[in-house]
């Protein structure tokens, strides 16, 4: 099945990239969408099962962030297509964009599936190629400057995770195996030497750190998210720090079973709480709504560090953690984008009287606010709360007491802006009168709902599904 997908993806890709008739490309993204619900389907029904000669697996958590990027594939591809129509772009720009987001999801979902090491980290450089196109869309200087730095810094950091894997591959000859599966590799680290073990950490850490967004390597995923098409920002802090997340993951519990376990927690420990003290520092300053949201996606990757660092219960709520970031934070930039529309910037300050002009949209930035800074009943209330606990369990009081200061901090600056954007008056109005649909609002409340039910009552079989995925990490 998989390699039907890949089939049509690439065929619907090209189909896209020469078509230029309007209605002809609804019908081909259409039917990308109907490809990407089935492979979905099907790698829930088929869990543990293999395709393409073992290179692909359906495992628990691929299929769950799969099944995330599908739903969010949906909204990304409605909401593009109401940006393009919008800004009245020309026909040859709306194909090549609608061309890179199908070769993105594509890339994506191959990522998730990938039983392989390498296959692994040769498609995680296929979603920078793609993604990068869509953080040019614009043309403008800063969109380039962010393209090139995004393409740069990211194949350097593909590069770090490549030496990583070298370094693997070297403590997997002391082993006598030369079998880069992610089945196989575990069962070889357990007597070697863990010299090679610790450097193939740091470097695959560093290195997919690009795709997740974490300290040290946070900084491009900030500047594609400000100049990139608000849709595209939101796959951006949602499914494509996903792979990121998926990569550190999968190489965590591939060494969580040696000695260099407490190492490793103490690396990811500290990444974390960088992460964290960053966001809240720039937090603090920022004034420009899609770099500040930017901000808060890497405070939240850095409580997901946090959790997975502490081990416990910490391991199932950073998975949770991912899940519920990904719906609140794509809603966030569908509604940035219904933000500029009416009042033509970005900048906090020159916003205001926001329920007014967009009754609809008003309460969904409302009902981010209370989810992304995790106040009850939000979702995330649910998953931070399970963080906090592994890090009493784990007996790291002064961590916890140090982050829930710099969370405090952080529900401040982002009130303070929201509050200010919704309710005080607007400090120079330029009498633009732009009137949204409340149905685009739609799609925001439907994803923030699913937070809140998910984070407050999760079904059996999504909680099944986190449970299956962190068996492979110690108890």
């Amino acid at each position: 099945m998989f390699g039907y997908y890949l089939i049509i993806t690439l065929l619907l890709a090209i189909g896209t990239f020469f078509n230029r008739n309007a209605t002809i490309r609804i019908l081909l993204l259409l039917l990308f969408l109907a490809a990407q619900t089935t492979i979905s389907v099907f790698g829930y029904v088929h869990l543990n099962s293999e395709e393409l000669g073992g290179n692909f697996k359906y495992e628990s958590l691929s299929v769950l962030f799969l099944i995330v990027l599908t739903i969010l594939s949906f909204t990304t591809v409605f909401h593009s297509y109401r940006y393009l129509q919008n800004r009245k772009d020309s026909s040859r720009n709306k194909s090549v964009f609608f061309t890179a987001l199908i070769i993105m999801i594509g890339a994506m979902t191959s990522v998730y599936l990938s039983a392989t090491i390498g296959i692994m980290w040769v498609l995680i450089e296929a979603t920078t190629l793609s993604v990068a196109v869509l953080i040019y869309h614009e043309r403008t200087h800063l969109s380039l400057e962010a393209t090139w730095k995004y393409v740069f810094i990211c194949s350097i950091g593909i590069t770090f995770a490549f030496v990583g894997i070298v370094f693997l591959s070297k403590a997997l000859q002391e082993a006598n195996s030369v079998n880069l599966s992610f089945s196989d590799i575990p069962g070889h680290l357990q007597n070697i030497n863990t010299f090679w073990l610790k450097l193939a950490f740091i470097f695959m850490l560093v290195g997919f750190s690009t795709k997740m967004g974490l300290f040290p390597m946070h900084t491009i995923e900030v500047d594609a998210n400000t100049v990139a098409p608000p849709p595209i920002s939101a796959f951006i802090s949602t499914a494509l720090l996903n792979v990121g997340f998926m990569a550190i993951f999968r190489t965590y519990s591939l060494m969580a079973h040696t000695s260099i376990l407490p190492w490793m927690n103490h690396i990811l420990l500290w990444s974390g709480i960088l992460s964290v003290f960053i966001s809240a520092v720039y937090i603090l300053r920022v004034s420009h709504l899609k770099r500040m949201f930017a901000y808060s996606s890497l405070e939240h990757m850095g409580l997901v560090a946090i959790g997975l660092a502490s081990g416990g219960i910490g391991y199932f709520a950073s998975i949770l953690h991912m899940v519920l970031h990904s719906f609140i934070k794509a809603s966030v930039f569908y509604q940035i984008d219904q933000v500029y529309r009416v009042f033509n910037t970005f900048i906090v300050n020159k916003t205001g009287g926001y329920f007014q002009k967009n009754l609809t949209g008003a309460m969904v930035m409302l009902l981010i606010f209370i989810s992304i800074t995790a106040i009850p009943p939000s979702g995330m209330f649910v998953s931070e709360f399970l963080i906090f606990r592994s890090l009493f369990e784990s007996h790291r009081i002064a961590v916890f007491i140090f982050i829930l200061l710099l969370l405090t901090m952080i529900m401040w600056a982002v009130g303070k802006n929201i509050f200010s954007m919704l309710f005080l008056p607007q400090a120079e109005p330029d009498g633009r009168i732009v009137k949204i649909n409340p149905w685009e609002s739609s799609t925001q409340f439907a994803l923030l709902a699913a937070a809140f039910y998910l984070g407050l009552n999760p079904p059996q079989a999504f909680v099944q599904l986190i449970n299956d995925a962190i068996l492979v990490l110690p108890k």
